[in-house]
């Protein structure tokens, strides 16, 4: 009986000892190491990519989508993004927020997605349509009226970008010259000159077109 008992207490010491060994190495020593290294070697994608304004505020991240809203409707003084999430209307993630992100999932030719895009694509041709540019529904890119596979996709394509300059300009009063320039100013090229697609980062397109306002 002795024996047996003093045999478990060993084994249980030896358990604790372990537990506690594990506990600092993997649950404080390693997790160190590892947010100093990250800390050191890259910084700004250890606290999130974040993007500061002119005034040095953190406004966003270079990672997450945002909206720009007047009220209910897109401000059309600034780019708009993506849509969200099932152009916001079947999520619960209807402004980019980080409670869920997720793609539609419904299929090509699911009712509900076509009616989604029509009128999407329609609420662009219309809110940049402006006087001396015609937007035609051809012109159009598929990510102005569809979302990405996580809904929160900071960027857009170029072609999108430029149909929205015209836009811009007007509600801005500004020369269409000098928001073209911004555009090609913030267009990203391929990674190594052949991994993915030109984008655009909207957040950062923004702060520059309101950079561009205050000097103006």
């Amino acid at each position: 009986m002795n024996n047996s008992v003093g045999n478990t207490g060993r084994v249980l010491w030896a358990g604790l000892r372990a537990l506690l060994v594990l506990t600092v190495l993997c649950g404080v020593l390693y997790p160190l190491a590892v947010t100093g290294v990250a800390q050191v070697a890259f910084p700004g994608k250890a606290n999130g990519s974040e993007i500061e304004d002119a005034s040095g505020k953190v406004v966003g991240s270079a990672l997450i989508g945002q909206t720009y809203l007047a009220g209910d409707a897109p401000d059309l003084r600034w780019f708009q993004p993506r849509p969200s999430n099932g152009l916001g209307t079947n999520s619960v993630n209807t402004r980019y927020a980080l409670i869920l992100s997720g793609a539609t999932n419904r299929s090509g030719d699911n009712a509900d997605l076509i009616r989604w895009v029509t009128d999407a694509k329609a609420a662009v041709v219309r809110d940049n349509s402006v006087n001396g540019y015609t937007v035609k529904p051809s012109d159009v890119p598929a990510d102005a009226v569809t979302s990405s596979g996580s809904g929160l996709d900071p960027h857009i394509s170029p072609a999108y970008a430029e149909l929205q300059v015209h836009r811009v300009a007007q509600r801005n009063r500004l020369d269409v010259a000098q928001v073209e320039k911004l555009v090609a100013d913030h267009t990203d090229d391929r990674v190594l000159g052949f991994i993915g697609e030109p984008r655009v980062n909207v957040l950062k397109l923004n702060i520059a077109l309101k950079e561009l306002l205050t000097r103006g």
